[in-house]
């Protein structure tokens, strides 16, 4: 029965979203329900599924209202990354030590990064959530912000309901985002795996279904198996600051040579690689592969995916970074008024929101050569002085 359902789902366009946004919600509902008769779900499940469905206004707030943390990298991954945190994952990597196993053979994910993204996202399944699903979904879809985006995922909904793998009082995150690794309901039904042999995808109550799915998507999105996607190095004096960045990238035996070293083991994969400085020259420092950039796939946050990264490294037994001495953080007011003067100069650092995103890190690098400062992307009162 799976397999009928999903091969209706894989049949559906990309963004699938007919439904008018905005407008009366009851009328919306019903266009939802056409859309789903039309995919071929079955009426039982398409009554089921939208009777007593209804808007969550926490949603719609929680949407509005969200943005990129402005913790910097070293405050959040020790927010997050604590002694029990690290114990508990090892724990968990020898008591699941078989789906690991699995997860690296059949989709060459390694246990650190799904170790790391299960602890990030649930404090390994403890902290799902506590939205409604179905109406945090439809919420979304009706909202006129991101309807091509959510009308896919209520119909991807409705036939993991049919299938029986969706109760209509799963809760999860306020986007939608479903069990233990956080999962959209259209990434679980085409991606989601039966890890414990049931004949069912849950990824709420079943650790093994939530980690093979989650290694099934990240192997969609790119992950090359046997690769690294990160490692902590040291860089010489007199490292040129401008060749940092996810922009620059060559072969690691290439920074080899320029005196970046590994705080263990050698460079010698011959695979491009970037320098990273999430806190300028003077604080820690990695190497990042191309699997690194496929953890965006799951979380866009710079600071969220190189935390993730760096404790994945952690697990799998590297030693703590070397926090260094980072010059202090731009006030919020600060970091505003940085924004103003880079987008003043022709610079497209986004919203002025005082996030230091990736356009701003790029705007504050191309400042910091033109001003003959260390360009390491790093904004510093002295830079907002000079500008």
């Amino acid at each position: 029965m799976r397999a009928v359902v999903l091969s209706l789902a894989l049949a559906l366009p990309a963004a699938a979203s007919a439904a008018p946004c905005g407008g009366d919600f009851a009328a919306f509902l019903d266009s939802m329900r056409q859309e789903a008769r039309a995919a071929g779900v079955p009426e039982a499940a398409v009554k089921s599924f939208f009777d007593g469905a209804g808007q969550d206004p926490r949603v719609l707030k929680a949407d509005r209202a969200q943005g990129v943390f402005r913790k910097t990298f070293l405050d959040f991954s020790q927010a997050l990354i604590s002694k029990n945190r690290l114990t508990t994952a090892q724990a968990k990597s020898t008591s699941l030590d078989a789906i690991f196993t699995r997860a690296q053979a059949d989709f060459g994910v390694s246990r650190g990064i799904l170790l790391a993204f299960w602890a990030f996202e649930t404090d390994f399944g403890q902290v799902q959530g506590d939205f409604n699903t179905r109406n945090a979904l439809l919420t979304l879809a009706h909202d006129c912000r991101r309807p091509e985006i959510f009308q896919p995922q209520v119909l991807a909904a409705v036939q993991l309901h049919a299938l029986g793998e969706f109760d209509l009082a799963t809760v999860g995150a306020w986007a939608g985002e479903i069990g233990q690794v956080q999962m959209l309901p259209k990434d679980i039904l085409e991606k989601g795996v039966d890890g414990n042999g049931d004949g069912l995808v849950t990824l709420k109550t079943s650790p093994e279904d939530a980690l093979l799915s989650g290694a099934n998507l990240l192997k969609h999105h790119g992950w090359r198996a046997g690769e690294p996607w990160a490692v902590e190095v040291t860089l010489p004096g007199g490292f040129d600051w401008a060749q940092t960045g996810l922009h620059t990238q060559r072969p690691d035996t290439d920074w080899a040579e320029l005196g970046v070293a590994p705080r263990q083991g050698v460079l010698a994969t011959g695979l491009p690689a970037s320098v990273l400085l999430p806190q300028g020259r003077k604080g820690p420092a990695f190497l990042a592969y191309p699997n690194f950039r496929v953890l965006f796939e799951w979380n866009k946050s710079f600071t969220y995916v190189l935390t993730a990264a760096y404790f994945a490294t952690r697990i799998e037994g590297a030693p703590p970074y070397l926090a260094g001495n980072p010059d202090p953080q731009l006030s919020l007011d600060e970091m505003k008024n940085l924004q103003r003067k880079l987008s003043a100069l022709g610079h497209d650092v986004g919203q002025i929101d005082g996030i230091l995103g990736a356009g701003t890190r790029d705007a504050v690098q191309k400042e910091q050569v033109r001003l003959g400062l260390p360009a390491d992307a790093w904004p510093t009162r002295d830079l907002l002085d000079r500008l």
